[in-house]
């Protein structure tokens, strides 16, 4: 008989490529991880990961392996879910994978809500980029994601998965004190051309929304410094050394030195909360999505 727990290990690492990252979604430790595949290995008499410089690679029986096992995982939610609905009660175990100003601004009161009217249900969260985040649901690696996407750039949902809004999340020109733009109620998209910018790294939705923002108002943006977190980018700014379009959402209040201005029109971008079709019966899946929706922060509003 295989065990699903190792199977689960094994799938893991075939959806987030990594002893380490599949023991962070797992909530294990990376050795423990590694045990559980090694006992696997042992119990069908197959290599199932190879060496490959500082990571690991699965084999072609493991790839095949780790197929069967996210069927079986899918047939235990089923399962799962049923019981849970005939209970009429959230319960079990919820995986959450949501990017880094909603983990920060969002998550935390509602992770607190849920536990103390839910002590039944164990929700976990993992950080993620939202892009990242709804192929992980699609595969079953997590239960839910909360992503978003832009005005010009929609996040599409895979079949299989369904969605549900959150709410809009205006974002802001934050520039230096000093800066021309300071004194300004508000500054047209086509008047940003000429300005030291200060942005996520190319990949990311924020980087990809701003160049596409820029191209179309018709001036090719100078991105001077990159950085992950909005609080670095922030920082940045303070020190004077360029703009930055950040949105409200896990913000904070802004340091001495940065002064927040409007774009006409206000960027937008839209938080979703999504989850696999076959789970959408799970009272743990509606209570949460109501959740969200009830701690949606009134700092996001518009002015």
């Amino acid at each position: 008989m295989l065990d699903l727990q190792r199977l689960r290990a094994l799938h893991a690492v075939s959806v987030h490529g990594t002893v380490g990252a599949a023991a962070a979604a797992l909530g294990y430790t990376p050795s423990a991880v590694s045990q559980q595949i090694a006992k696997l290995e042992r119990e069908t008499r197959t290599v199932l990961l190879e060496r490959r410089g500082r990571g690991v690679r699965l084999t072609e029986q493991a790839e095949q392996l780790a197929a069967t096992a996210q069927e079986l995982l899918a047939i235990v939610e089923r399962a799962e879910t049923d019981l849970e609905e005939r209970r009429g009660m959230p319960a079990g175990r919820l995986t959450v994978a949501a990017f880094a100003s909603a983990a920060r601004g969002l998550m935390p009161a509602v992770l607190a809500d849920l536990a103390v009217r839910h002590p039944a249900l164990d929700t976990r969260l993992t950080e993620i980029d939202p892009h990242l985040s709804v192929d992980l649901v699609a595969r079953g690696a997590v239960d839910m994601a909360v992503a978003h996407d832009w005005d010009i750039s929609p996040l599409p949902a895979p079949p299989g998965v369904e969605q549900a809004v959150i709410g809009d999340d205006l974002c802001d020109l934050l520039v230096p004190a000093g800066h021309p733009f300071a004194g300004r109620a508000s500054v047209r998209r086509e008047d940003l051309g000429g300005q030291r910018w200060i942005c996520q790294p190319p990949g990311r939705v924020c980087h990809d929304w701003l160049v596409r923002t820029l191209r179309v108002a018709g001036s090719e943006p100078d991105i001077v410094h990159q950085a992950e977190e909005n609080p670095t980018l922030i920082a940045l700014v303070a020190a004077g050394l360029g703009v930055a379009l950040i949105p409200r959402l896990g913000r904070g209040p802004l340091p001495a030195g940065v002064v927040e201005v409007a774009l006409d029109p206000l960027p937008v971008r839209r938080l979703y909360a999504l989850w696999r079709a076959g789970a959408a019966r799970r009272p743990a899946i509606a209570e949460t999505v109501r959740t969200l929706r009830s701690h949606w922060p009134t700092l996001t509003a518009r002015p």
